[in-house]
């Protein structure tokens, strides 16, 4: 007798893999700060999803073939909240992908996890070592030409090493554990979560040493 056909609609996508977010804390500290900043950047883009460590499905049919990116990034994907990512679904593989390094994961990051995305067609696969431990240099961009990946040159920029990115229109560069992202256009790095929130300090701290000022003279602000 042969086996009745699944139900497509009854195969489960599991949303979650059992593994932690990061191993260590340089490997977590580089994984949000990159997501984070890059959402910032992208917030008034509606068709830029930016996610991280969630499951890409890349077979439709097959649960067990999976993987989780760390930083992630789908140009011309709607963005809303998601439980995993199906290949079949959204209609394309991300654009950027970056993950981080650690004692864990960091061979399969350079070899399984690379001739992965290069078979699902992501156009920029980027590899980062918190650490230094693994990889020399820390931060290596990929880009797909003719179906397979090819180093992406770096530049220098006053000095410091930075590589480009065609895909985000930014240049990366590794820097105290983490990766800056600096926007050409605007001159300028974009703000890790830390930066804008002391920024938003001394602006507070600013308008309060007026507002103290303004009082003693007898001036009401309006």
């Amino acid at each position: 007798m042969c086996p009745s056909p699944i139900d497509p609609d009854e195969i489960r996508y599991p949303d979650s893999d059992g593994r932690p977010l990061a191993d260590n804390d340089w490997q977590f500290t580089a994984i949000l700060g990159a997501v984070g900043t890059l959402r910032v950047h992208f917030v008034a883009r509606s068709d830029v999803y930016v996610f991280g460590d969630m499951l890409l499905y890349y077979v439709e049919g097959d649960p067990g073939k999976s993987v989780a990116p760390d930083v992630c990034i789908a140009l011309g994907v709607p963005k809303r909240k998601r439980l995993v990512y199906k290949l079949w679904e959204e209609g394309k593989p991300p654009d950027f992908v970056l993950e981080v390094a650690s004692g864990r994961t960091w061979q399969q990051d350079r070899g399984r996890k690379r001739i992965l995305y290069e078979q699902l067609g992501c156009t920029e696969y980027w590899r980062f070592d918190p650490r230094g431990e693994f990889f020399q240099p820390a931060l290596q961009g990929l880009s797909l030409e003719r179906g397979r990946y090819r180093p992406i040159p770096e530049r220098l920029r006053r000095g410091l090493r930075e590589i480009p990115s065609a895909v985000l229109g930014l240049a990366l560069r590794a820097e105290d554990g983490v990766v800056r992202f600096h926007d050409p256009v605007a001159g300028w790095d974009l703000e890790t979560h830390e930066e804008a929130l002391a920024g938003r300090r001394e602006v507070e701290s600013r308008v309060r040493h007026l507002e103290e000022r303004l009082a003693k003279l007898g001036i009401e602000p309006d």
